[in-house]
């Protein structure tokens, strides 16, 4: 399901309630980078990318990491030939696919995680990992020419996944409700990872970190809850058995 070679990890939210920018996943980042001291940033997700980039280089530097923006360089693809390792961060999900998409970047990403690259996501950053943006829940601010996305891995992320409030009086759709429209008209398996939690993909292995279960959902089947560090490969196999809980 996930070629040997690809290193990601994939992170639901940057900030969670009570923590700093990525406080939360520190732990997890530093141990996916392992020896290597610098990252390229992908800012495109936010309009003030000048901001963003200062203060996401601050949070790695605080880490022990040198972090340069993309959007800072004359030579883009180059930039990311030369990468130890690159983090997309999040934002608006259709203006950074369009972002990727105006700078020709779709391609160059892909070779290079292919080749070993570890790519760290967050947010609308782990959403361009999949195949397309579809299953965001952003407006769509800017119009993207296409919904295809990196497709570094077989299926598809709903970050931010908040489960239904029975004691709410909104009637609009859940994320739940969201995700099953999607999976009416399309194939891929859609992992619901909740605030705090991060996948980590590397070794033919897709494990959930952090505090919570995921939600596993499947075409035409009932959603499964996915335990903390478990391998949610079969899970998200075509016609695999269900090994996680039924809920």
């Amino acid at each position: 399901m996930i070629d040997d070679a690809r290193r990601l990890l994939l992170i639901s939210n940057s900030t969670l309630h009570e923590c700093r920018y990525l406080d939360h996943a520190e732990k997890e980042i530093l141990d996916f980078v392992g020896p290597r001291t610098s990252v390229l940033f992908v800012p495109y997700a936010v309009y003030d990318r000048r901001a963003y980039a200062t203060k996401a280089q601050e949070r790695f530097r605080e880490m022990g990491l040198s972090l340069a923006s993309i959007h800072d360089v004359s030579n883009m693809p180059r930039a990311i030939d030369e990468a130890e390792v690159i983090f997309v961060g999040g934002g608006n999900t259709f203006r950074l696919l369009k972002g990727l998409h105006d700078h020709d970047l779709l391609g160059p990403i892909r070779r290079r995680v292919a080749t070993g690259m570890p790519y760290i996501g967050s947010s609308a950053g782990s959403i361009v990992a999949c195949p397309t943006l579809k299953t965001t829940k952003d407006m769509p601010v800017v119009q993207p020419p296409s919904f295809e996305a990196l497709g570094l891995v077989p299926f598809q992320i709903s970050p931010h996944y908040l489960d239904p409030d029975p004691a709410s009086t909104h009637m609009g759709e859940t994320q739940e409700e969201r995700i099953m429209q999607f999976l009416e008209e399309n194939e891929e398996p859609v992992v619901g990872l909740r605030e705090g939690s991060l996948l980590r993909v590397q070794e033919r292995t897709v494990v959930l970190k952090g505090p919570n279960t995921a939600r596993i959902f499947r075409r035409g089947e009932k959603p499964l809850e996915a335990v903390q560090n478990s391998n949610l490969c079969p899970l998200l196999e075509s016609k695999a058995p269900p090994v996680g809980r039924v809920a």
